[in-house]
């Protein structure tokens, strides 16, 4: 190498290794801006001389590991709008959040509080976020994500808005944790694909709460009131959350709001969760506890507990036009008293409008407890049509007759369930004895053997329940459905309850 090539080497080497250490000092250092109400716009946002409005911090481009700290204590109007292309990365996220002893209030009014669109790598956390009211101006949802991934929320406050409190539209990769999503529209919570495509995916709701959400004034064609409603979708998780109170103001006429549930949607786990006291209009259906609906596949609720809603506790549903309803599992769950004001009248709702049992079929629903001391525990629609539905190693309990309604095709399967009439001992269809009963229909009977069960369940104050978060789901039921009879506890795993 001659000299000139030489120096030429090590200017090119000098200059990478300038631009390299100036790009990593760049991507090292976060840029954090300050937002504080005493504040003033032309400051230059830092901790010691912030800004004063979203306004301002809506228009600065933001780069991975850059933070927005609003001050807590203090209120903030307008919406935060973080706009298309802005993105932090796996190892950088951007972060939204307060600063200070408590949270910061964004005041949205009639818009939404918060905007993600098309975002990545993006951190709210910390913050209430207010609208104006479902019925006094707000339009929209409270935190509205959209065509975004990797994006994760924690210990944020909902309320107030006429859509949903956080929605996720055409999303993945989102984990909202410790949400209390109330007072809204539309839903508490909301994950939303599009007709016919399952693009909202990956997502995770933990320790999420959806409360007093009534109902959209605005929407008349369709549900709302709902707790957690997922819709074409893949891949969810909704562990250790609860929905009350949800549903009561819906304008609708028609199928009506549930407390948590899925539809057109695949691989979606429900656990731990707590659905009480969910409500629908005085004239509609649904209104239940739990839900999978039109389209659910390969789909788990467990170890959840419903209680004083007006419709079923349980509900397995599929209308017509939507996917084909199948592979889905229900176990280790508790239905109390649900079911009263809605058609369900009964702990468990099967109905299916499609007419047609290979578009709803295969369903496993065992070691669950439902007890309703005031109507049925299980109840069939009329259509129903259903095929591979099997039921055994239940506890069910009604106030007198089992089982209202008819399975239209006789297909359901009922093996090893424990059956108990609180007026009559036993009670289906007027048959006042399981032998009776299993010998004229073949249900109950395995080998020319009757495998089902007739024996009080001796439980502690059953129908009872006053839970009113799912974190109090394992202490419940070991107060009130530890079982002393030996055949009755080898069914059910419920004292096995992992913890959340």
């Amino acid at each position: 190498m001659n000299i000139k090539n030489a120096k030429f080497f090590c200017c090119a080497v000098l200059i990478a290794v300038s631009i390299s250490i100036k790009s990593f000092a760049q991507k090292a250092v976060p840029h954090s801006y300050y937002l504080d109400t005493t504040g003033n716009d032309n400051n230059t946002g830092t901790k010691t001389s912030p800004f004063k409005t979203i306004q301002k911090i809506s228009s600065i481009h933001l780069n991975p590991s850059d933070a927005i700290n609003f001050k807590a204590g203090q209120t903030f109007n307008g919406e935060l709008k973080i706009a298309e292309g802005i993105k932090g990365n796996k190892l950088h996220p951007i972060s939204i959040r307060s600063y200070g002893n408590g949270r910061a209030i964004i005041n949205a009014d009639s818009i939404s509080a918060i905007s993600l669109f098309k975002t990545a790598y993006i951190s709210v956390s910390n913050l209430i976020l207010k609208g104006a009211g479902r019925k006094t101006g707000n339009h929209k949802p409270g935190l509205d994500v959209a065509y975004s991934d990797h994006i994760s929320i924690n210990n944020v406050d909902i309320s107030g808005f006429q859509k949903a409190g956080l929605s996720v539209y055409i999303s993945s990769f989102v984990i909202a944790k410790n949400i209390n999503a109330h007072d809204n529209g539309y839903a508490g919570i909301s994950l939303l694909g599009t007709y016919g495509h399952k693009n909202v995916s990956d997502v995770k709701l933990i320790n999420c709460r959806a409360e007093n959400n009534p109902g959209d004034p605005t929407e008349l064609d369709n549900h709302s009131g709902n707790g957690i409603v997922a819709g074409f979708c893949k891949n969810i998780l909704i562990d250790g959350c609860t929905a009350n109170n949800n549903g009561w103001d819906m304008p609708r006429i028609g199928n009506g709001p549930v407390g948590i549930w899925a539809y057109e949607a695949d691989n979606v786990i429900i656990q731990h969760c707590l659905a009480y006291e969910n409500k629908t209009h005085a004239h509609a259906d649904d209104g239940g506890g739990f839900d999978f609906d039109g389209g659910v596949t390969n789909s788990i609720i467990q170890y959840c507990v419903s209680y004083g809603n007006q419709g079923a506790g349980y509900c397995l549903f599929q209308y017509a036009g939507a996917g084909p309803w199948h592979h889905n599992i229900v176990r280790y769950n508790i239905g109390e008293n649900d079911g009263t004001v809605s058609p369900a009248q009964a702990g468990i709702y099967v109905w299916n409008s499609s007419y047609d049992p290979k578009q709803f079929y295969d369903c496993d629903f065992y070691s669950n407890i439902i007890y309703n001391s005031k109507r049925a525990a299980l109840s069939f629609a009329n259509p129903n049509a259903n095929q591979d539905f099997h039921y055994h190693d239940n506890i069910f309990v009604a106030a007198d007759n089992l089982i209202i309604g008819r399975d239209s095709l006789n297909l359901s399967e009922y093996t090893g369930n424990d059956w108990w009439s609180i007026k009559s001992g036993f009670n289906i269809d007027g048959t006042k004895e399981l032998k009776a009963w299993a010998t004229k229909t073949g249900k109950e009977m395995k080998d020319g053997k009757i495998t089902g069960l007739n024996i009080f369940p001796k439980f502690k104050s059953p129908g009872m329940a006053h839970i009113t978060s799912a974190s109090q789901i394992p202490a419940f039921i070991k107060s009130h459905y530890e079982l002393a009879d030996p055949k009755l506890r080898a069914k059910l795993k419920l004292l096995q309850l992992p913890s959340n």
